[in-house]
């Protein structure tokens, strides 16, 4: 099936239409998701997001909500899954929005296939020969999806938490290692400076 026969694909707002320019503009300020906010993995960062002072009051569509796939349209392409958690952000221009309507298809389903491998070389393959590499709602929607069935999806998705929880464990083992060594070295280090001077 195709992306576009699964979810509907919007895009997000373009600041520039609704940046209040002066203080007495502002009509309402919001939680801004931004690029800084999405990792490597397709997971969103919540400490810290920008603020947007808006010259109006905002519509619905523009923000997240739970079960929300957010496609990054320039390279590289992400797509991030929000859940409770993320629900509530102002998404700007430079990503989609797509809100899955068919119930064969777990929204966090579509997330992991559209970060897949396969599907990052379709869409290299259809921005070949752009010189600003990004891709519009007509691309978006004709990017295929396997369809697989509701268990499958779902043990897709576990394994695939899984697999970012064990390598967070593993980055947060590698940092500790760094800070073990170092502590190492610096006491042998020392150790043999206070040795040398006695």
């Amino acid at each position: 099936m195709l992306l576009g026969e699964i979810a509907d694909v919007k895009t997000g707002l373009v600041l520039s239409r609704k940046k209040a320019e002066v203080d007495y503009e502002v009509q309402a300020t919001y939680n801004l998701l931004t690029l800084k906010n999405i990792t490597a993995d397709g997971l969103i960062q919540t400490d810290s997001f920008d603020q947007f002072k808006s010259n109006d009051i905002l519509d619905d569509h523009y923000f997240t909500s739970k079960g929300d796939v957010l496609m990054r349209l320039s390279q590289p392409n992400m797509a991030v899954y929000i859940d409770e958690e993320q629900s509530g952000l102002l998404v700007p221009s430079y990503f989609a929005i797509l809100k899955i309507h068919n119930g064969d298809f777990l929204p966090q389903y579509v997330a992991w296939y559209l970060n897949s491998d396969k599907v990052k070389k379709e869409l290299e393959r259809s921005q070949a020969g752009s010189r600003i590499p990004s891709m519009n709602q007509n691309v978006m929607n004709g990017l295929p999806i396997a369809k697989l069935s509701l268990d499958k999806q779902k043990a897709l998705v576990d394994m695939w938490k899984l697999h970012l929880r064990e390598k967070t464990l593993y980055q947060q083992l590698i940092k500790e290692k760094e800070q073990w060594f170092k502590g190492i070295s610096n006491s042998i280090i020392n150790g043999t400076l206070e040795e040398e001077t006695v």
